[in-house]
């Protein structure tokens, strides 16, 4: 299977106690799918998969297959404890996810080996794509290239989401994904096949123009420089939610320690959305 389109990190939506809203959460799956999403992934770092329980996760992962069609479903599968990755992979499999996404164990900082034997008994637990997560901003470890190209020999290894602009190159055996939304126009211009991105939230549309307009690749991409701005002006997926919220895309809030957009941040977001003529009487 190859690992490509627009595939959008989901943001996990909370009723007003703090909840996941699952009707809230149906409901944005089927908007993103209808507005340029080709699928989607579920309890990912946007979705605030760190601070959800693993029944939660797996709830979710369920009603995302059941609700996506033929659209891919990727879990995010990943944490710094590879038993943990283990289970959470395996369960995801069992449910019926299209691929799994492990991010670089973070904060135990393990050396190559180390590394390489966590993404092997990874994917040892599926028998379904493996998107390996290289994103050093949040992880403080980074997979350099040579070491990418390794894991790539593990089977069912398929792709990696790179973020870290930095390293952005083909890596045979392996499909390249954006992993910021900023780096998508670079990836595919390299022969990447996609982008796991955060603003196909609000722009899906205008982002897979880009993986199917490649002549208008550059100019798509400029105008929507404000936009990635705009919602990196805080930690992700503050600003995201506070965009969604303005809209009328009832998402509620955040799970500590995220909290709430500024004011300020919230002035921001509100005029990357007027500007872009996203806003109507009833949002505004």
């Amino acid at each position: 299977m190859s690992i490509g389109g627009i595939l959008t990190a989901m943001v996990t939506p909370f009723d007003a106690d703090g909840g996941v809203d699952e009707a809230a959460f149906v409901r944005l799956l089927g908007y993103l799918l209808e507005n340029g999403s080709d699928g989607v992934v579920v309890a990912g770092t946007t979705g605030e998969g760190p601070t959800l329980h693993d029944e939660e996760r797996f709830r979710l992962f369920e009603l995302a297959v059941k609700e996506a069609g033929d659209a891919p479903v990727i879990a995010g599968t990943g944490s710094n404890d590879t038993a943990h990755s283990v289970r959470l992979t395996s369960r995801a499999t069992e449910l019926g996810v299209d691929g799994v996404l492990v991010v670089t164990p973070y904060y135990n900082k393990p050396n190559r080996g180390g590394l390489i034997a966590h993404f092997e008994a990874v994917a040892e637990a599926t028998d379904k794509p493996v998107v390996l997560y290289n994103i050093p901003s949040r992880c403080v470890i980074d997979l350099p290239n040579d070491l990418l190209a390794e894991l790539a020999g593990i089977p069912n290894v398929a792709a990696v989401k790179q973020a870290n602009p930095d390293h952005v190159a083909a890596i045979a055996g392996l499909d390249l994904l954006a992993g910021n939304d900023d780096m998508l126009a670079e990836v595919l211009d390299l022969g990447g096949t996609g982008g796991i991105t955060v603003a196909s939230h609000l722009f899906g549309g205008e982002m897979r123009r880009m993986i199917d307009e490649p002549e208008r690749r550059g100019e798509i991409d400029a105008s929507l420089a404000d936009a990635f701005e705009a919602l990196a002006i805080t930690a992700n997926p503050i600003p995201v939610k506070a965009a969604l919220n303005l809209l009328g895309i009832e998402v509620g809030g955040l799970r500590l320690p995220l909290v709430e957009a500024t004011v300020d941040e919230r002035k921001v977001i509100h005029s990357m959305l007027d500007r872009h003529g996203l806003l109507t009487t009833s949002s505004a």
